[in-house]
């Protein structure tokens, strides 16, 4: 260990020759300036800057850790102006000369390590010793969610060499790949609410409207993932008796979170859930080394390059579907794929050293890639690659906790590729549903080639079957065609007077302002007679659920319906080819209170597995149809078999027994309340 200081000691020194050298504006004229400079600046990095993130964490947050060199430059050029003999220009020159020395630092430590696993657990190393647990304590479990990684893909990926860490596993026979079947709403907030808290009711999709709030919610946004957090935790979540949660949207009742929506730190104290406020700690231990800070900032410039060249290769291949990946989104990408991924991983690293009993993260990058290139396009399968090798890293780094730690492996849900609703038709769902509800029409797409256009329009105006019987009720029921009046514009933009159309992925909701409550299916035809015809017929649309006061709950398709309180089907069964539990899914959905008037699921084409979001997405999800439905689950053989999973509450059911079963303590009694579907292993 001395002489390892000792050498690193000499190279600091020769680098600082190196940078009076090179660098205009800093000159050391005595011999013995460098190793005092060399001692200086390891002093301001190993006990000044963790002091200064302390106090600067704004600036250091907002700049991804850049911003704490600059306070550091500024203590470069108060010391180094005080040593005899250097001549240092500028403000501008010390913030070089800083960050000149952590790059030196960072190639110092890659060289010495001889690699870069070996670089990793050099650092773990160095972070104290862990504390000493009683023996019955029993063992922990890490919890690693690969955020849309469906079932189908994940098969592929460790058949094909893509995920070589699970591979292993699963061939050395000491982990299971299981499925696991998503909610109607395949999306993180249903999903995480329901894994973490063991309830999602009420959750529509990624966003929805609340017409007796006039307001749309978003899981995205901090005070609504507090308010949705509010709503669904009863203090005892999976994370609840010390455990932690790091990048995810919810605490789960977590002491210690990081990186978490519902818990960031600009929320006033009385909107932030759990009981550590301190959500930016992981943040600060990552980026508290300026090895780091280096680290993750060449990577995240390497993976804007990675974006731009696979941007560029899909337009030369002309390769389709495709969306638009410029503007800012090279430069937003790395926060998903390096930099959160780095300050998970740093933050789970301190929770297995702590020995906390269970972990809950998530790894966002490849549902952020797959969105924008596609589920399995090379640029996504290099991101998976990269979250598999963490993976990797932190099961080996579970031997140096206090405790024995259990790893499993799981996804929020799927992705099902498809052209995007806009480019494929020409118009938005929105501008199309405002369109056919009075609103002004938007700027008219220009038709792919002509045949196309007018074969699109006569097939609309043809229809089948069931558009066939929609407007056979209004015709028979002699009903004069009125719109109701609309009141003042609220909050949420309307696309045409009393229309609210927000979209999640593959599913699109329709509210209509001017009636409170569920608009039932007869006023709606009443109101807007050509409506429900025309987009049930629409080849862009799967199913659409609307409320009978006659029927009750109504599926339509564009060749049939269903009548979920009887389970009639008059016709082809709107839901044939959306998953054996489509059903009971779309109706549990029903009995939400901020149910839509109209819920719309695009159109999957089983033969090509191809489905059209309603977002400008390649891969996506937040409906039913193909991959997006499938979750999977990596799990230790030892571990109590799940058996068939059904929606995101029933999997909260199995990870909380499996934690029971391992002898942690259950804070609640379980039970099925308001839950989704299980089958019983």
């Amino acid at each position: 260990m001395t002489a390892r200081i000792v050498l690193i000691w000499v190279i600091a020194t020769v680098a600082l020759r190196v940078l009076d050298a090179i660098l205009p504006g800093f000159e050391m004229t005595q011999w013995w300036q460098p190793p005092v400079c060399a001692l200086v600046l390891a002093l301001l990095a190993t006990v000044v800057w963790p002091l200064v993130l302390r106090i600067a964490m704004p600036l250091a947050f907002y700049t991804l850790g850049l911003g704490g060199f600059l306070v550091i430059g500024a203590g470069t050029l108060a010391i180094f102006k005080a040593i005899p003999g250097v001549d240092i220009a500028d403000f501008r020159t010390a913030v070089a000369v800083t960050i000149g020395m952590t790059a030196v630092g960072a190639i110092i430590s890659s060289v010495l390590a001889l690699d870069e696993d070996e670089i990793f657990f050099r650092r773990i190393a160095r972070r104290g010793t862990p504390p000493d647990l009683p023996p019955d304590t029993p063992p922990g479990v890490i919890f690693l969610q690969v955020d849309g990684l469906g079932y189908d893909v994940v098969r592929r990926a460790v058949r094909d060499g893509d995920m070589p860490t699970l591979a292993a596993w699963l061939n050395d026979d000491s982990h299971t790949l299981g499925l696991w079947h998503t909610d109607w709403s395949s999306q993180t907030g249903a999903s995480v609410s329901a894994i973490l808290h063991g309830d999602n009711h009420d959750i529509l999709g990624f966003r929805w409207y609340e017409k007796d709030r006039d307001h749309v919610m978003a899981c995205a946004h901090p005070r609504d993932a507090a308010e949705i957090e509010r709503r669904h935790s009863d203090g005892n979540g999976l994370l609840s008796g010390g455990g932690a949660g790091h990048g995810n949207l919810f605490t789960g009742d977590a002491d210690h979170v990081s990186l978490t929506m519902s818990a960031v730190p600009i929320l006033p104290k009385g909107v932030r859930r759990g009981h550590n406020e301190r959500s930016a700690d992981g943040y600060f231990a990552y980026f508290a080394r300026p090895v780091n800070v280096i680290r993750t900032f060449i990577s995240a410039l390497v993976d804007v390059v990675r974006e731009l060249w696979a941007s560029a290769s899909q337009r030369r291949a002309d390769v389709r579907p495709r969306v638009k990946r410029g503007g800012y989104y090279p430069l937003a990408r790395p926060g998903t794929t390096v930099i959160t991924r780095d300050v998970v991983v740093s933050a789970i690293i301190e929770d297995i050293l702590a020995g906390r009993p269970v972990v809950y993260a998530d790894f966002l990058g490849y549902d952020e890639v797959a969105h924008h290139s596609g589920i399995e396009r090379f640029d996504a399968l290099a991101v998976l690659r990269g979250i598999d090798k963490q993976i990797s890293r932190l099961h080996r780094a579970t031997r140096l906790g206090p405790r024995r730690y259990h790893v499993v492996v799981l996804s929020d849900h799927g992705q099902t590729q498809g052209w995007a609703f806009a480019d494929r038709f020409g118009e938005s769902v929105e501008a199309y549903i405002g369109r056919l509800c009075g609103g002004s029409p938007g700027e008219p797409a220009k038709p792919r080639n002509t045949a196309e256009g007018w074969q699109m329009n006569a097939a609309f105006a043809e229809g089948g079957l069931i558009a066939r019987r929609l407007r056979g009720r209004v015709e028979r029921a002699e009903v004069e065609p009125h719109r109701a009046p609309s009141g003042q514009p609220g909050a949420v933009a309307r696309v045409a007077p009393g229309v609210v159309v927000v979209v999640s992925g593959h599913t699109a909701m329709v509210s209509f302002t001017d009636h409170a409550g569920r608009v039932p299916l007869e006023t709606i035809e009443r109101e807007f007679p050509d409506l429900l015809p025309t987009l049930v017929d629409h080849p862009g649309i799967g199913f659409m659920l609307v409320r009978s006061t006659e029927f009750g709950p109504v599926v339509l398709g564009a060749d049939g319906l269903r009548r979920l309180a009887t389970g009639v089907v008059i016709g082809t069964d709107p839901l044939t080819g959306y998953g054996p539990h489509a059903a009971e899914l779309v109706k549990r959905v029903d009995t939400f209170p901020h149910c839509a008037d109209i819920m719309i699921n695009s159109r999957y084409d089983p033969e090509t597995d191809n489905a059209s979001p309603f977002e400008p997405h390649v891969g996506s999800h937040g409906g039913m149809g193909g991959p997006q439905s499938r979750g999977f689950l990596v799990y230790p053989k030892s571990f109590q078999p799940p058996g068939e999973v059904v929606g995101a509450e029933a999997l909260h059911r199995v990870l909380r027994g499996w934690l029971t079963d391992l002898g942690h303590p259950d804070p609640r009694t379980l039970s099925t309340g308001r839950s989704a579907l299980a089958t019983p292993s």
